[in-house]
């Protein structure tokens, strides 16, 4: 489909706090459709601003086709419409891409996103490339994903990529989660007038940046803080200063101690330390699949359920146990 005028940031409404989904799976290593459904609907209850799934923290490189397509499918089913679904469709290939984002758009999605291929390292002409292909494969609006970490290659850092991919057709959106904060900055203020920027701004500097240079959210693996993320947000476009700093603090009393600045995990990969605290919070994170493996090491969780306690998402009741 083709349209008369490139897509840009005014075509969605995409904006504020979304959990990157994980992808719950049983102890034997199924798809656990049934859990997928319940994190749909926890998620829509603390009133996110939209939901990734199929992402880095929903372990796509794990799944078959079909299972990738199951749970996109469930997902859209089970959000019915209350929030914004958006389904990764990364993957080694322009084709294999492709195919996926047609079939988000025909179980109605509401968005696609993707990075470039892992291992294959693509150029600035490369990448270009890959996401005009992509991001044409449907009609729907297509976020592009910098994840250095999960692919080796830094589109941030590629002179005048960004403002290129932002010019492509069908593209809306840019998460970018280079690592490098600055990077991130310069992606924001040669794109925001484009796309949408979601980025790590859920601090006192990416404050000042939301209010001042612009930028429009944040998507968050796991989105365990979304109690303290959701109502920074709204702060945020209501102009509150006050009001977002005092949610950030809490924000950043959990997420500022589980992960580092490159988007690794404190105490595990990130997939098994995310379950590892949705467990405790009696989230359905469901059980991580080959090759990660699940976080066992008791100091390690019992570090975790410090930090959530400390956060006031773990909470003991007057006997000592712990309650939500």
């Amino acid at each position: 489909m083709t349209r008369m005028e490139p897509m840009n940031r005014y075509d969605v409404d995409w904006h504020g706090y979304w959990p990157a989904s994980p992808t719950p799976f049983t102890a034997d290593g199924e798809l656990d459709e049934s859990g997928l459904r319940e994190l749909m609907e926890l998620y829509v209850a603390n009133g996110v601003h939209g939901i990734l799934v199929n992402g880095s923290t929903g372990e796509w490189f794990s799944q078959s086709p079909d299972e990738r397509r199951r749970v996109a499918e469930t997902a859209v089913e089970a959000v019915a419409g209350r929030t914004t679904v958006v389904v990764g469709v990364s993957a080694y290939t322009a084709a294999e891409s492709g195919a996926l984002a047609k079939h988000a758009e025909a179980v109605g999605a509401d968005g696609v996103l993707a990075t470039v291929p892992p291992y294959a390292h693509p150029s600035g002409a490369e990448a270009l490339e890959f996401y005009r292909r992509v991001s044409s494969a449907s009609a729907l609006p297509f976020m592009v994903y910098n994840w250095p970490r999960g692919v080796a290659v830094d589109l941030a850092r590629v002179p005048g990529l960004m403002p290129q991919l932002a010019a492509l057709e069908q593209v809306a959106a840019i998460k970018d989660s280079t690592g490098d904060w600055i990077a991130m900055l310069d992606t924001l203020e040669a794109t925001v007038e484009q796309v949408r920027v979601f980025g790590s701004f859920i601090h006192h500097r990416g404050l000042a940046v939301l209010l001042g240079l612009g930028g429009d959210g944040a998507i968050d693996g796991g989105g365990i803080g979304a109690p303290y993320g959701v109502p920074f947000f709204d702060a945020v476009a209501a102009g509150d200063r006050e009001l977002a700093t005092f949610w950030l603090e809490k924000y950043r009393a959990i997420s500022g101690r589980l992960i580092n600045p490159d988007y690794s995990g404190v105490f595990a990969s990130p997939v098994p330390q995310l379950k590892a605290a949705m467990r405790l919070l009696e989230q359905p994170g469901g059980q991580v699949r080959e090759p990660l493996l699940p976080l066992a090491d008791p100091r390690a969780l019992d570090d975790i359920a410090q930090i959530l306690r400390d956060g006031g998402l773990l909470v003991p009741d007057e006997a000592g146990q712990v309650v939500l």
